[in-house]
């Protein structure tokens, strides 16, 4: 086990427990004061999981693939039953399990990384052909379509470059990645346009509404974007977390206000109930400055850099996959996550890795870098094998 990545692991674990505590503390409410002890102990568990999942040969992951896909995607169809699935602020994503909220879309998204890596990695299958490569996005599109149901754009969307990523690394031609490319450039342009078109054509808000609900964007997830793009859309409301992330970010200066000092979360400018999950890299950057919020991005460079070294050095397709899968969907949560606090992508709702509060992403995250230390350990013990037998031919 790289015993590097397993310090920047724990470093990280320990931040996040301090500031969900400097998140909640403020709180009128004592059950959300003391969430840091339910983010201790889901520490605890994914700990358990980084361990086990590290001794655990990940090449038998392979035959359980399809097992766990399948699984996740009946969880997912499960969340949207009425009476099965928990809605929570208008979306409908958690499964309540003996009084404890299981988030399905984070499992599916593992579930589909080994699924795909077991596709892309099959002897003999040739990715210049469209049918082989339609096949492997199929098993991605069916969890986004059920995840954008719940409405969940956000996590739907961590798919798209966990696939892209994966196809890359697995050996399609360039130009079927660049017609992708040329496609979501395409599908871009057609929402700004119709984000902003029709209201300089002169059409009313219950219309614009139901032209977005046509291209299967919610009134909702319109509010968002239109935030994100315009400073001055409802600064009151659908604009304040953003507004106020912005701030806590920007107060913090160089060296921050200090532990348990931050005045937006203080005074309750940042909502206790997003400045935990969604918004902790705030808290974090507002107590901690310029130089702490930079350490924690250090941290995960730390842990991106080791997942694609591992991917390079790992002797068999599979394995290498799985790390470009798990390395992107880290990389997506990481960048999106930290973008839209400080107003350069809209708020999607992801959760920060290893710091945001959340018992669901907490495991599956561990989960996945126990992965990656598996390919690690056995790809180094391959190395090491190679290197005695060089010696032994040299004399």
């Amino acid at each position: 086990m790289n015993v590097l990545v397993t310090l920047v692991v724990a470093a990280l674990l320990t931040i996040g427990v301090f500031f969900v505590y400097s998140a909640c503390y403020f709180s009128q409410d004592q059950a959300i004061r003391e969430l840091y002890k339910k983010q201790i102990a889901w520490v605890v568990i994914g700990l358990g999981c980084y361990v086990g999942l590290a001794v655990f040969d990940y090449r038998s992951l392979r035959r359980s693939a399809w097992w766990l896909y399948g699984a996740g995607l009946l969880l997912l169809a499960m969340v949207l039953v009425p009476g099965v699935g928990t809605k929570i602020y208008g979306a409908r994503r958690w499964l309540m399990m003996f009084g404890i909220g299981l988030q399905p879309s984070e499992i599916a998204k593992v579930a589909t990384v080994l699924v795909l890596a077991r596709r892309l990695s099959r002897p003999g299958v040739n990715l210049g052909h469209c049918k082989p490569l339609l096949a492997a996005l199929a098993v991605a599109v069916a969890p986004m379509a059920l995840i954008l149901k719940q409405p969940d754009l956000g996590t739907a969307m961590v798919f798209v470059p966990i696939v892209l990523g994966m196809i890359f690394v697995a050996g399609v031609p360039l130009k079927p990645l660049v017609v992708m490319g040329v496609v979501g450039l395409v599908a871009v342009a057609v929402v700004l346009g119709a984000l902003f078109l029709p209201e300089k054509l002169g059409m009313d808000e219950e219309a614009h509404d139901q032209f977005m609900s046509r291209l299967g964007i919610s009134p909702y997830q319109k509010e968002r974007l239109e935030v994100s793009l315009r400073s001055d859309v409802d600064p009151l409301g659908a604009g304040w977390n953003k507004r106020q992330s912005e701030i806590a970010v920007g107060s913090g200066g160089a060296w921050g206000k200090g532990f348990l000092a931050g005045t937006q979360n203080i005074l309750g400018f940042l909502p206790h109930s997003v400045a935990r999950t969604d918004f902790i890299y705030s808290v974090i950057a507002e107590e901690t400055g310029f130089f702490g919020s930079a350490v924690v991005v250090a941290l995960f460079g730390v842990l991106i850099t080791f997942g694609v070294l591992v991917a390079l050095m790992s002797h068999d397709k599979f394995g290498r996959l799985v790390c470009m899968g798990l390395v992107m969907m880290m990389f997506s949560h990481v960048f999106v996550n930290i973008a839209m606090t400080v107003g350069i992508l809209p708020i999607t709702g992801l959760p920060l890795p290893l710091l945001s509060y959340g018992g669901t992403f907490m495991v599956v995250m561990m989960s996945a870098l126990g992965i990656l230390q598996s390919v690690y350990i056995r790809s180094r013990h391959v190395n090491v094998v190679f290197e005695q037998v060089a010696l032994w031919r040299t004399g």
